[in-house]
């Protein structure tokens, strides 16, 4: 299926959104379960994404999804595990679910890129028995935007891997370079360890070994470890952790983003000075609160599989998956998952799992 062309999307503060000139993108395979506000709220936003170039084929209950607006095919796939206690399992014995036919349509080259619209853990185990990892990947890895005005800062893991050795976190580091680089336009991406101290002795045996080996490493513009306060100061643009880590880090970003919005609205209308005052600054306010809002981010990448997957918040609006599905058109026209691999192999950091009793999945699969 031939590429085309497409723009992406910025939030103006009236609501409405303005495009602007990007490269031409393939199919992007949808799964609309899973996400809070129901499957037409997924639909809506593959309609936004549509309307500007990408193709999409959308993967979920037929009957919710509306009418489909021109560039979208809609495959009628009912049957949901976005909330399975144990997605592997989920996976595996229900074939016919939306995720796992999505990811199928990836696999099978229908599609160029997966995207999911909240389900983590479904998403990740059926990207791995369907996607399969990346030669030379030992783990996949989930990598996010966090919510800091200015300048972009790619967290990574936030969610596929609650346990990591040092060598995941090495190719972990690459991954988030190589995302940063294409992705946000980052020259020479500033890539920092998470720890509880910036002294290269400082940390968990695990952070020691890591900041030495990425000390090591050519290829690779290490700055060092960074603590907690620092991921919003920018001095990096790429941090590396651990999943559990980095997810409990990303909520709690998420979580003091949502509550500052919130006290502002409280106290824009708290008396009749104050409502006033925010009439004035409601354009600035808006233009804010869209700097730090995940919906603007679009989810996080799946890295280290064989093709680009993305996966959305649960509570993102139509808007926020519009921002999904264009986030993973830009993995694929700028060719994240091959770049990465050319970057792990000059640095030697590819490796094949070690052992024979490795999982066939290869990661924890963490629900969302």
């Amino acid at each position: 299926m031939p590429a085309r062309r497409i723009r992406g999307l910025t939030d103006r503060s009236n609501g409405e959104v303005a495009v602007e000139p990007m490269l031409s993108v393939p199919v992007i395979a949808v799964d609309a379960n899973g996400a809070d506000l129901g499957p037409a709220e997924v639909a809506a936003g593959a309609n936004i994404a549509a309307a500007q170039g990408v193709r999409v084929l959308l993967f979920g209950p037929a009957a919710e999804l509306g009418d489909a607006g021109p560039g979208i095919e809609v495959i009628d796939a009912p049957l949901s595990i976005a909330k399975e206690a144990n997605p592997a399992a989920a996976a595996r014995a229900n074939p016919e679910s939306s995720i796992v036919r999505a990811a199928g349509a990836v696999a099978a080259g229908d599609a160029d890129a997966l995207v999911s619209a909240g389900a983590t853990g479904a998403a990740l185990a059926a990207a791995l028995f369907n996607i399969k990892r990346d030669r030379g990947i030992l783990r996949p890895a989930l990598a996010a935007q966090v919510p800091v005005p200015g300048a972009p800062v790619t967290l990574v893991d936030v969610g596929a891997n609650t346990e990591v050795r040092a060598e995941h976190l090495v190719q972990f580091a690459f991954m988030g370079a190589a995302l940063a680089q294409i992705v946000h336009g980052v020259e020479n991406p500033r890539v920092a360890l998470l720890s509880v101290g910036e002294e290269e002795t400082r940390g968990s045996p695990l952070t020691i070994d890591v900041h030495a080996r990425l000390t090591a490493m050519t290829g690779l513009n290490f700055v060092g470890n960074i603590e907690g306060h620092a991921l919003v100061e920018g001095r990096a643009d790429v941090v590396v952790t651990d999943g559990f880590t980095g997810n409990v880090a990303l909520k709690v970003m998420e979580g003091v983003s949502d509550k500052m919005i919130a006290l502002l609205r409280e106290t824009a209308v708290s008396s009749r000075r104050a409502k006033a005052g925010g009439l004035l600054m409601r354009p600035a306010l808006q233009e804010f609160r869209d700097e730090i809002s995940p919906e603007i981010a679009g989810g996080a990448y799946l890295l280290g599989l064989r093709k680009i997957g993305v996966v959305g918040h649960g509570r993102f609006t139509s808007r926020g998956f519009a921002h999904a599905i264009l986030l993973a058109a830009r993995g694929v026209t700028g060719d994240i998952t091959g770049r990465t691999h050319e970057a792990l192999e000059r640095a030697g950091a590819l490796r094949k799992p070690a052992g024979a009793a490795v999982s066939e999945t290869g990661s924890t699969v963490s629900a969302k």
